[in-house]
């Protein structure tokens, strides 16, 4: 059978930059037409956004039966405040999260060993900034078995923009949502001001990781595009089937 679809993309950007519409997009396109015009079959979503919220919920339920919280605390320290909202006690466990998100991928194949014969394709989707290492030492703890896989697609997007999409989709009363969850300003300045993409993409086709070298492309989410399905679509076509020349190279 011949091979149509990515195996694995690992789709990156700022926080709120449209990593979920994109996925939600493709949701909605039939299988057949999906593989034809953005070669991505049946998907399966590896987020690490569900793995981190849990944590904190995780720690919120140990605290309130008396016990210390083990990862996470629900005040962090910015610009000499202490302000509220979760992070991590060590920057260590942004490392963790990709050390699961490996584990997933394997638990993936081992239940699914058919899985890419099929057209089958995994999305791994995660943001980083240079306050927790970056996406080049997010990278470097992704599996070689995932690295040998994967194509990149990147959403660019400016960190105000990041910003004021943040806002926008903040829902109260979901903060565990996919689609809805939002972290504060403070807190987006602290963990994602820093950006090191440039630097780890100044090859303009492949991202230097370990020995391997993964392909990538770019979707210029500036201005917004991914509340404009049509615009959204095309624009994604284009960078997915140039992806797909050089993931084939």
């Amino acid at each position: 059978m011949e091979k149509k679809s990515f195996n694995i993309i690992i789709l990156n950007g700022r926080p709120a930059a449209g990593k979920s519409e994109i996925i939600d997009y493709l949701k909605n396109i039939p299988v057949q037409e999906r593989i034809q015009r953005f070669h991505v079959g049946e998907f399966v979503e590896l987020d690490d956004f569900p793995i981190l919220w849990e944590q904190f919920e995780d720690d919120d339920i140990l605290e309130k039966m008396g016990l210390p919280r083990l990862i996470s605390n629900k005040e962090f320290e910015y610009e000499g405040e202490t302000l509220p909202g979760y992070v991590f006690k060590d920057k260590w466990y942004w490392n963790f999260l990709i050390e699961k998100l490996n584990h997933q991928y394997d638990r993936l194949l081992r239940d699914k060993p058919g899985f890419h014969d099929n057209h089958g394709t995994a999305i791994i989707e995660f943001a980083r900034g240079t306050e927790h290492g970056g996406f080049k030492t997010a990278y470097n703890h992704l599996s070689d078995t995932i690295l040998e896989k994967a194509a990149t697609l990147y959403i660019k997007v400016t960190f105000e923009e990041s910003m004021r999409k943040n806002r926008r989709r903040y829902n109260p009363d979901k903060p565990d949502s996919i689609l809805e969850h939002a972290l504060e300003d403070k807190k987006m300045e602290k963990l994602y001001k820093g950006s090191d993409w440039d630097e780890f993409a100044s090859d303009p086709v492949h991202l230097p990781v370990k020995d391997k070298k993964v392909p990538y492309g770019v979707f210029d989410n500036m201005p917004e595009i991914t509340d404009k399905p049509e615009v959204l679509g095309a624009h994604l076509e284009e960078v997915l089937n140039a992806l797909w020349k050089n993931y084939n190279k």
